[in-house]
């Protein structure tokens, strides 16, 4: 087995939004090197949002993100953002994986299509290789995107809700693969809605509702107390209230700001993508 040294990722006074309306904000921590991570909170509460941050696809409205400059970043987005309808067999979509090493337009060798098999193996996709994508169950086109993943070969991993609508069994399986890669020293971020998936297979959880509520130990994190308050804080948002005015200053940590009663921070406008 491989090893590779995912880095650490620190966060600073992290501030995302749309139209300068904050969606996620005053955000500081630091995720370790090598970190199993489980993004969690209520709809809305800007997960996706950061996940997109961290991939480069969403640049901040303020603060920073470091550690990731210079690095390879795997980034697999939620199922409904995926186009299926695309005319392309399955060993095809799976060798994208490979744009590092062949490019946008260059062809795979024999040795780089046996390794397009071998992850299509490792998934539990042998024989599918011929298939095109729209023939595919949601399970089965959730391993062969994971198939894609492997042959990135990332040091850092980021999952936007990898596990909705799929069966029980492939969940299993790629819940191994997602060890393997924490096995392996990557760091690996997964956005999701099961708390008992977060507590039982992370070694840390974050907890966000639009601020930060709770970051460490998913056993802490995911407390009653935290829980309770992170809907508190989901729901009290105004999203009538006008812009936030991020202020200069010190980082905002875990401990949240009471942005009930109007205030203007936080604030998204309704129909916004979370």
């Amino acid at each position: 087995m491989s090893v590779v040294c995912g880095p650490a990722i620190r966060l600073e006074n992290l501030t995302l939004g749309y139209e300068r309306h904050p969606v996620v904000h005053h955000v500081s921590l630091e995720i370790p090197a090598g970190g199993l991570v489980a993004v969690v909170g209520p709809n809305g509460a800007g997960k996706s949002t950061l996940v997109k941050a961290l991939a480069g696809l969403k640049k901040p409205l303020q603060g920073q993100v470091h550690g990731l400059r210079g690095q390879r970043v795997a980034y697999l987005p939620q199922h409904a953002e995926m186009d299926r309808s695309f005319p392309i067999n399955v060993l095809d979509m799976v060798a994208f994986g490979l744009w590092h090493e062949t490019g946008a337009l260059g062809g795979l060798d024999r040795a780089q299509r046996e390794r397009c098999h071998h992850a299509l193996e490792s998934v539990g996709l042998q024989g599918f290789a011929g298939r095109t994508i729209d023939t595919l169950s949601g399970g089965q086109f959730q391993r062969a995107l994971f198939a894609r993943l492997l042959l990135q070969d990332a040091p850092v991993i980021l999952l936007d809700e990898p596990f909705t609508a799929i069966d029980a069994r492939t969940t299993e399986d790629l819940l191994k693969l997602l060890h393997r890669w924490h096995a392996e020293g990557r760091t690996v971020l997964a956005v999701l809605h099961d708390l008992a998936q977060a507590r039982a297979h992370f070694s840390h959880a974050m907890l966000l509702a639009r601020e930060l509520i709770a970051w460490g130990a998913p056993a802490e994190v995911l407390g009653p107390g935290n829980l309770a308050r992170s809907m508190g804080m989901h729901e009290a948002f105004d999203d009538e209230a006008p812009p936030c005015e991020v202020p200069e200053g010190p980082a905002a940590t875990v401990q949240a700001h009471d942005h009930r009663h109007g205030h203007a921070h936080g604030h998204v406008h309704a129909g916004e993508e979370v």
